[in-house]
């Protein structure tokens, strides 16, 4: 029987910042292949990689060459090959270090925007975004502004966001780092 494709592969992904003297190579030929459903994680010391290489399978940055492929497309090989906005939005969910919610909105319209750039119907994303709280111990936060939550408490809603388009990979950048032990094992659940 024949498994089914990687969820991501990636192959020769160099990435170097600056030039001359301020030259660093933040990546040399980093390859890798994660199965559908499996469960992955990074290690290294800072300033290995980790980062530079999440973002850049996230297509936020792009490797100087490569080749990737992210649910059977083909997203970059050399040069991007896909939109990246809308390919994102589609396909992958990130959560950074920093939870990044739009200061102005509730918990809840954080998560909901998410969906509606997406062009889901407000409603209907109201009701996932609540759900997804909920799950996420939040639904008596979900109508508070992100000052009014605690770190933790931003991090579930910026977790909520990433899962809200129902994303077939999603790549997270130290997602726990701001919850105690057992939030953390509820969130990876």
């Amino acid at each position: 029987m024949n498994a089914p494709p990687p969820i991501v592969e990636a192959t020769g992904l160099t990435k170097t910042y600056g030039h001359g003297n301020t030259e660093v190579v933040a990546l040399r030929n980093a390859s890798l292949s994660i199965a559908r459903g499996q469960v992955s994680a990074l290690l290294g010391p800072s300033g290995s990689g980790k980062s530079t290489l999440l973002t850049i399978l996230g297509l936020i940055r792009h490797p100087d060459v490569g080749r990737i492929v992210i649910d059977g497309t083909l997203v970059f090989d050399g040069h991007l090959c896909v939109d990246a906005r809308t390919f994102r939005r589609n396909h992958i969910g990130f959560v950074f270090q920093k939870a990044n919610l739009i200061p102005f909105l509730t918990a809840t319209e954080n998560v909901q925007l998410a969906m509606e750039i997406n062009d889901t119907a407000p409603g209907k994303a109201r009701r996932r975004a609540i759900e997804l709280l909920d799950q996420l111990g939040l639904a008596d936060r979900a109508d508070h502004l992100p000052v009014k939550l605690s770190g933790g408490q931003q991090q579930r809603v910026a977790i909520a966001r990433a899962l809200a388009n129902r994303p077939s990979l999603i790549l997270a950048d130290e997602p726990t780092a701001a919850l105690d032990s057992v939030r953390g094992r509820q969130v990876m659940e």
